[in-house]
């Protein structure tokens, strides 16, 4: 068994509000959980309205597909315009580390 997990930290493009922000990164976490069907949410950054964080775990049998599951979802935000992606961690977790 292994489990992937991307932090991906984005700065917003024209948004000056909180409201606003929410109504960037809600259609984004929705696409990302429902293209991918892993759990993703917004994960720091929650008081600042030009910044997010949003986290992705994916749990599989093969670490190739956790692999290639964290790459696209990465290849996703990247290639959205309202948002810049600003840094990207990942780990990957295999069911035999202790």
């Amino acid at each position: 068994m292994f489990t992937g997990t991307l932090r991906i930290d984005l700065r917003l493009g024209d948004v000056h509000s909180l409201k606003q922000k929410r109504s960037v990164v809600r259609p984004i976490v929705a696409e990302v959980q429902r293209r991918f069907s892993v759990s993703v949410a917004e994960t720091d950054h929650h008081d600042l309205y030009r910044r997010a964080e949003i986290g992705v775990a994916v749990v599989s049998g093969d670490g190739r597909q956790c692999r290639d599951v964290l790459d696209s979802v990465e290849r996703l935000l990247a290639d959205r315009p309202e948002v810049e992606v600003l840094e990207v961690r990942r780990q990957l977790f295999s069911g035999d580390d202790d």
